[in-house]
């Protein structure tokens, strides 16, 4: 028998899709993507990770599923495979989200590992995570854990903010989850703070600050800011002028924090997609000639070849 080969095979993918708020589309965007993936014969698994709102399985058309990730975090089942269920559609799977497990939302550090290590050894090609909303803990671990993770953002100042919101907060728990010094671990802490006394607004200071204190450890900080590179979808576009937001944020990620931010593509704003959500079927499934559909899958192939949008729409 081949040493590893009760771990899952290494050329898996981990998508994570998440964005600060709700009501952005997010749930639309997962369920979406994994269905075109499963369409390339790539055999995915939907995990629903909105704990405290799971509604994968409705964007599906599905009925809520008998066992869900609650079964699982409270282990009424030992095995995560043992709360996958079957959609209907070819090479697609999902977990469902916990239904009626008020501490789901949070769970505790100890099924959070468990519930990770779990999802690291899942048979499939492809795991989509659609996360929750919000920037607590478990959200951004979710995120970080996948080796692309998608953000949705409407073309909207609010939207816009929390993704940046979103980007901090996830940057300082990735570089803090690095950092063995303890000082080093309560300067991170403080910058997550606006007002902290030391002055540090942005990723950036962060970096020379930690330069200042220990070069060693603001060379590690440096390399995963080279290494983090969040994934940015527009969504609900009607104009070139909301296809440039993307441009503009990608820039500002650069000169204000210091990190790339890749731009894979938007989605077009279209009556179709709320008809779908009414009738509980899949925009992909539903409307498969729609312009939404056309964007999603340019974001897919995207994301599979590691490409994104290079020139603003004229």
């Amino acid at each position: 028998m081949m040493p590893n080969s009760h771990h899952a095979p290494p050329q898996k993918e981990i998508w994570s899709i998440g964005g600060g708020k709700g009501g952005i589309g997010k749930s639309l965007i997962a369920c979406n993507i994994a269905i075109i993936l499963a369409q390339l014969q790539k055999k995915v698994l939907l995990v629903d990770l909105d704990l405290g709102g799971a509604n994968v399985h409705t964007t599906l058309g599905m009925e809520a599923p008998e066992v869900t990730l609650s079964d699982f975090l409270k282990r009424r089942t030992e095995q995560l495979r043992d709360v996958v269920a079957e959609t209907g559609i070819s090479n697609l799977q999902i977990i469902s989200g916990a239904r009626d497990f008020l501490d789901a939302a949070n769970p505790l550090h100890g099924q959070k590992s468990r519930l990770l290590r779990h999802l690291g050894q899942v048979d499939a090609d492809y795991l989509i995570l659609d996360l929750g909303a919000g920037t607590s803990f478990n959200v951004l671990d979710f995120f970080l854990f996948s080796n692309h993770g998608a953000l949705v953002v409407l073309p909207e100042p609010t939207s816009i903010e929390n993704v940046y919101r979103f980007i901090k907060s996830a940057f300082y728990r990735k570089f803090r989850n690095v950092v063995e010094n303890r000082a080093l671990k309560e300067v991170v802490d403080a910058a997550k703070d606006q007002k902290n006394a030391l002055g540090l607004q942005t990723p950036h200071d962060l970096l020379q600050c930690i330069k200042d204190m220990e070069p060693e450890a603001g060379r590690q900080l440096e390399a995963e800011m080279k290494k983090f590179k969040p994934k940015l979808i527009l969504n609900q576009v009607r104009s070139p002028e909301d296809v440039r937001i993307g441009f503009s944020m990608r820039s500002a990620a650069r000169i204000y924090f210091g990190i790339d931010l890749e731009y894979p593509g938007y989605v077009e704003y279209d009556d179709c997609v709320w008809q779908s959500i009414r009738r509980r079927r899949p925009l992909a499934l539903e409307y498969p000639n729609s312009r939404p559909r056309h964007s999603l899958e340019r974001i897919v192939h995207n994301l599979l070849g590691h490409q994104q949008l290079e020139n603003p729409m004229p």
